[in-house]
């Protein structure tokens, strides 16, 4: 398709003034964790899928937790409580987020950061969550906060476990605070590993005072019911 004027119509007649294109309406923009962006169209309802590769940080877990929750609100459906009946009350449910999940792990404070944003949400939108790849440290808990009956790991994932690591220095008293930090932080992230899994606390502890990266197949994280099914 040719947009230039052929030279005799251009001779005969004025070329007319293109016409301004309309000024598209301004407003703020949703923008996701895969870079999607709210442009108004009916794309952002279909777009249920956030991701978190990579490592659990400051920065990444800001950009999930605005991702999640700009998902649910963007998810949320008004429909008759009775389908045959128009004028009956309306109910509000969300369409659900999957989340995929590929992590070597990071920071426990960010990883709960995400952890309570996401029990937040699922009691009324559910939440997807996939591993692949790896999911390790701290991606576990997260990968086991989905939605129960709607968390699946890959085939062929790996899963790795191990206890808080310390990196504090300075003098034996900041120490000795730190020490009693970082056991109020592994014994959090322990029981909500029990509330998540079907792994009992006396279980973990005896896991993790093994002070070693203790790895699991992706069948065995199905019978600790870390997920829930392999795919």
């Amino acid at each position: 398709m040719d947009f230039k004027k052929s030279k005799k119509n251009s001779e005969e007649e004025p070329e007319e003034e293109p016409e301004e294109a309309p000024e598209e309406e301004s407003g703020p923009q949703v923008v996701f964790l895969n870079g999607f962006q709210d442009n108004g169209s009916d794309e952002l309802s279909k777009m249920r899928m956030a991701a978190l590769y990579g490592e659990v940080d400051e920065e990444k877990a800001a950009e999930l937790t605005y991702t999640l929750f700009a998902l649910k609100n963007t998810g949320r459906v008004e429909e008759p409580e009775n389908p045959d009946d128009e004028e009956s009350k309306l109910i509000v449910r969300y369409e659900p987020i999957e989340l995929f999940i590929s992590t070597y792990g990071g920071s426990a404070i960010e990883m709960f950061s995400i952890y309570d944003t996401m029990r937040s949400i699922r009691d009324e939108c559910e939440i997807h969550t996939i591993g692949l790849g790896k999911v390790m440290s701290a991606g576990v808990l997260l990968l086991a906060a989905g939605t129960k009956g709607k968390r699946k790991i890959g085939a062929n994932c790996r899963v790795m476990l191990h206890g808080v690591i310390a990196g504090s220095q300075g003098s034996i008293y900041s120490l000795e605070n730190e020490m009693e930090e970082i056991r109020f932080v592994q014994e959090q992230h322990i029981n909500a590993l029990v509330k998540e899994t079907k792994m009992t606390k006396r279980y973990l502890k005896k896991l993790l005072n093994r002070e070693v990266n203790v790895y699991f197949t992706a069948k065995k994280a199905v019978e600790l019911g870390i997920a829930d099914e392999i795919i």
